[in-house]
C-alpha cells in the first residue's frame, strides 16, 4: 500500500484555490476549538437561510443570551463564529458549497494534526495497491504514518453520504487487509449524528468498519482512532 498525490486536473486546480482561501483556514480554526452548539450554529448560518445576525442570536440564546452568564470568552468565540459563518453564507450558492466542503476538510486536518503532527496529515491523496485499479477520486484527508495509516472522506451534510463514498472507504480498508496492513477509514460529516444515521439506514454499501464522525464528535479526531 502506498500514497500518491492526486492528478492536477482542472477540478483539482480550481478546488485548490478554494482550499487556499484564507477564510477557510480562519473559519476552520474557530470551529476546531468550538463547542458542539457553536458548530451547530455555524452549520445553520452557512446553509444561508438568513443573513440577519440578530436573528441568529435570538435562535441560539444559550450562546449569546443571559444563560451564558459571565463566560465572556465563550460569547466572543460564538460572535467570531457567527461573523465568519455569515461571510461564508454571503458568497453565493456555488462558491458557498465549495467553501463548506473545503472547510470540513480543513477542520478535519487541523484536529488530526493535534494528534499526529501536521507533517503526517496530507490532503487530496490516492491510495494505491499492487494489482488493484486506482480510485479516480482521491481521499480528502489522510494520515500517513508507518504502521498506522488513516483515510478520511469529508462531507458537509448527511446527504453527501452515498454508496460510492462508502464503497471507496471500505474497499481501501479491505485491500489494505489483503496486504496484511491495517488502514483506519472514517467518514467525517459536519451534520447531526441522527441525520447521518437515517441516511446510512438506507444504504446497502458496507460501512460497519467505517468510523462515523459527526458534528457532535469532531473532537474525537484529535484522539486515537477507534
Amino acid at each position: 500500500m502506498r500514497f500518491q498525490d492526486a492528478a492536477r486536473d482542472a477540478r483539482a486546480v480550481v478546488y485548490a484555490g478554494i482550499q487556499a482561501d484564507p477564510q477557510v483556514a480562519r473559519t476552520a480554526a474557530l470551529l476546531a476549538d468550538a463547542t458542539p452548539a457553536q458548530r451547530l450554529l455555524a452549520r445553520a448560518v452557512m446553509n444561508g437561510e438568513t443573513s440577519e445576525p440578530d436573528g441568529w442570536r435570538v435562535m441560539f440564546p444559550a450562546l449569546f443570551g443571559a444563560a451564558v452568564g459571565d463566560a465572556v470568552g465563550a460569547t466572543a468565540h460564538a460572535e467570531a463564529i457567527l461573523e465568519a459563518s455569515l461571510a461564508v453564507a454571503d458568497r453565493g450558492e456555488q462558491v458557498r458549497s465549495q467553501v463548506r466542503g473545503a472547510l470540513v476538510e480543513e477542520i478535519t486536518a487541523q484536529l488530526l494534526a493535534r494528534r499526529v503532527g501536521a507533517a503526517a496529515v496530507r490532503r487530496e491523496r490516492r491510495i494505491l495497491f499492487d494489482g488493484v485499479p486506482a480510485e479516480i477520486h482521491p481521499y480528502d484527508v489522510t494520515v500517513e504514518r508507518e504502521g498506522a495509516p488513516e483515510a478520511y472522506d469529508c462531507k458537509w451534510g448527511a446527504r453527501g453520504i452515498n454508496a460510492d463514498v462508502l464503497y471507496q472507504l471500505d474497499d481501501a480498508r479491505t485491500h489494505a487487509a489483503d496486504d496484511e496492513e491495517r488502514l483506519s477509514v472514517a467518514l467525517v460529516v459536519f451534520d447531526a449524528r441522527r441525520s447521518c444515521d437515517v441516511r446510512l439506514a438506507h444504504q446497502t454499501a458496507p460501512h460497519d468498519e467505517t468510523r462515523l464522525v459527526t458534528l457532535e464528535t469532531l473532537d474525537e479526531l484529535a484522539g486515537p482512532p477507534r
